[in-house]
């Protein structure tokens, strides 16, 4: 019940008229980091959420290379497929 209530106290809800009317400031409002709920006649249908930012630096390429070993490629992994199993893909059967 009290997690309801946190909830409950940082959202703002509008009606469509409302937001129509102040939109301008309930941008400024979710820019700051607020949630708005966006009702139809009192009854809640969506919420304006901020978008989270993205990070400013490039991910390091191989953050995972300690927990999977490397994998090779096979020298068939290139070669054309054989015809039974291309017939498979365009006509659906063998």
């Amino acid at each position: 019940m009290v997690m309801f209530m946190i909830l409950n106290q940082t959202m703002i809800s509008m009606n469509v008229n409302e937001a129509k009317a102040h939109l301008s400031s309930a941008l400024e409002k979710v820019a700051q980091g607020e949630t708005i709920v966006l009702c139809k006649r009192n009854k809640p249908v969506a919420e304006i959420r901020p978008i989270r930012e993205s990070p400013k630096k490039r991910r390091p390429i191989g953050l995972a290379a300690r927990q999977y070993p490397a994998f090779t490629i096979d020298k068939d992994f290139f070669e054309p497929l054989p015809d039974d199993i291309i017939n498979v893909f365009l006509c659906g059967s063998e």
